[in-house]
C-alpha cells in the first residue's frame, strides 16, 4: 500500500467512525427520550393516574417503583442482545432494540388510566415499562461498542462517549416536551397533555431506524467472527471474567445513581417537599442536561489524554463530596441555587459516565464483549440508577432527612472509586 493509499484508508476510517458515532448518538438520544419521558411522567403524573390512593406518598412511591421496574428488565435485554450481538453482529441488535422501545413508548401514550379500566391499567403500564427496559438494555451495548470499535485507538474515550451524549440529549427533549405540554391548564395536562410526548416517539423512531440501517458493521466484530465466535458468550463471560463484571457494576452504579436523582427524583421531591414549581424544576433539568452534554464531551476527550481510570476516579471522589452538599443547597428552595447544585453534581457524573464505554470495553475480548459490557453496565444501572429514586424516597419517608440521601449517594461513589482502582488496563 502506498503512502497516499494509506492516508486515504485512514481518512475513510475516520469518516466511518464519525458517521457511526453520530448514528449512535442519534439513536441513543431517541431511546433515552422515551425512557426519560416515562421517568418524568412517573414523577409528575402517573401516581394519581394509575395508582390512586388516599395517601399521595404511597401513590408516588408506587409510580416511581414502575420506573425502577424498567431497570430490572434492562439486564434481560442486555443478555439477549449480547448473545446475538456477539454471534451475528452489533448492527442488527440496534435496529431491533429501537423498534421494541418505540412501540412500547407509543403504547404508553395510548394507555387508559385506572379510572377507565381499573387494575388492568397499572398492570399494562408495568408490562410496557418492562418492554422499555428490554429495549434500552439491548440498545446500550451495541451503540457503545459500535462507537468504540469503529474509533481510532487513541480516541476511543471520545468516540465511545457518543451514546452517553444521547442521555442528556434525550432528557432535554423529554423535559422540553413536558414543559410545552404543561403550558396548558393543570387539568388538561393531567388528562391528556402528558400523552403527547409519548405519541411523538413514533416519528422519532422512524427517523432513527433510517439512520441505523445505513451503518456498517463493527470491523473488530467482523475480524473476530472470521475466527471462532463464542457459542454461549454469557457463560464465557461469567466463567472467565466474573471480576470484570463485578467491577463494571460498581463503576457504573455511582454515576447513574446520582444522574437519576437529578433527572427524576428531584421532580417529585422538589415539588412536594421543598416547594419548587413543576415548571421551574423542568427548566433546571433541561439546563443541567445542556451542561452535561458539554461536560461529557470535554471530559471524555481528557480521558483519552490522561487515562480513563484517572478521570473516572477523580469524578467519583468529586461526586462523594458533591453528594453530601447537594441537598443542603437544593433544599434552600432558591431556583438559582438548585441549578448550581444540579450542575456541579452532573459534572462529577459526566467525568465517570463519559469515558465509561471505553473503560468497560477494555475489560472483555471482542468475541464476548457485547455480552460482558451489557451485563456489567445494565446490572450497574439496576444497583445505581433504577433503585436510586426509590431508595431516596424510602430514606426520606422513613427518616425525614435529605442529608441521608446524600450519604447514600456518597457511599455509591466510594464503591465506584474502589472498583476503578481495581480495574486493570484491559485485554482488548
Amino acid at each position: 500500500m502506498t503512502h497516499q493509499q494509506a492516508l486515504s484508508a485512514q481518512s475513510s476510517g475516520t469518516r466511518d467512525a464519525r458517521r457511526v458515532a453520530v448514528a449512535s448518538f442519534v439513536g441513543t438520544a431517541i431511546e433515552w427520550y422515551d425512557f426519560f419521558l416515562y421517568g418524568a411522567a412517573a414523577a409528575l403524573v402517573f401516581g394519581p393516574q394509575f395508582f390512586p390512593s388516599g395517601n399521595p406518598a404511597v401513590s408516588q412511591l408506587a409510580s416511581l417503583t414502575t420506573f425502577a421496574v424498567g431497570f430490572l428488565a434492562r439486564p434481560v435485554g442486555g443478555i439477549v442482545a449480547g448473545h446475538f450481538g456477539d454471534r451475528i453482529g452489533r448492527k442488527r441488535m440496534l435496529v431491533i432494540s429501537l423498534l421494541i422501545m418505540g412501540t412500547a413508548t407509543v403504547l404508553v401514550g395510548l394507555l387508559p388510566t385506572y379510572d377507565q379500566i381499573g387494575v388492568a391499567a397499572p398492570i399494562l403500564l408495568v408490562v410496557l415499562r418492562l418492554a422499555q427496559g428490554v429495549g434500552v438494555g439491548a440498545e446500550w451495548g451495541g451503540a457503545a461498542l459500535m462507537a468504540v470499535e469503529h474509533a481510532p485507538p487513541s480516541r476511543r474515550g471520545l468516540y465511545g462517549a457518543a451514546p452517553q451524549l444521547g442521555v442528556p440529549a434525550g432528557a432535554i427533549a423529554a423535559n422540553l416536551v413536558l414543559l410545552v405540554a404543561s403550558t396548558s391548564t393543570r387539568e388538561a395536562f393531567v388528562e391528556w397533555g402528558w400523552r403527547l410526548g409519548f405519541l411523538v416517539s413514533f416519528v422519532l423512531v422512524i427517523f432513527g431506524l433510517v439512520i441505523r440501517r445505513r451503518l456498517t458493521e463493527s470491523p473488530l466484530f467482523e475480524e473476530a467472527a472470521r475466527k471462532r465466535p463464542a457459542r454461549v458468550p454469557l457463560l464465557e463471560v461469567l466463567r472467565d471474567h466474573p471480576l470484570a463484571v463485578v467491577r463494571s457494576v460498581f463503576v457504573t452504579g455511582a454515576s447513574t445513581a446520582m444522574g437519576y436523582i437529578i433527572l427524576t427524583y428531584i421532580l417529585s421531591y422538589g415539588t412536594a417537599e421543598v416547594g419548587y414549581s413543576r415548571n421551574a424544576l423542568l427548566v433546571v433539568v433541561i439546563l443541567t442536561s445542556v451542561v452535561q452534554l458539554g461536560a461529557i464531551y470535554g471530559l471524555s476527550g481528557l480521558a483519552d489524554r490522561f487515562g480513563r481510570r484517572k478521570v473516572i476516579a477523580a469524578g467519583a471522589i468529586a461526586q462523594a463530596v458533591a453528594a453530601l452538599l447537594f441537598f443542603l443547597v437544593f433544599d434552600t428552595g432558591v431556583f438559582v441555587l438548585a441549578l448550581v447544585a444540579c450542575v456541579v453534581a452532573v459534572i462529577t457524573v459526566s467525568a465517570q459516565y463519559g469515558p465509561l464505554p471505553a473503560l468497560l470495553s477494555d475489560q472483555f475480548p471482542t468475541r464476548i464483549r457485547y455480552s460482558g459490557v451489557s451485563l456489567g453496565y445494565q446490572l450497574g444501572n439496576v444497583v445505581g440508577g433504577g433503585l436510586a429514586p426509590v431508595v431516596a424516597t424510602a430514606i426520606f419517608t422513613a427518616s425525614g432527612s435529605s442529608l441521608l440521601v446524600g450519604v447514600y449517594l456518597a457511599g455509591m461513589a466510594v464503591l465506584a472509586l474502589v472498583a476503578v482502582a481495581l480495574t486493570p488496563r484491559g485485554n482488548a
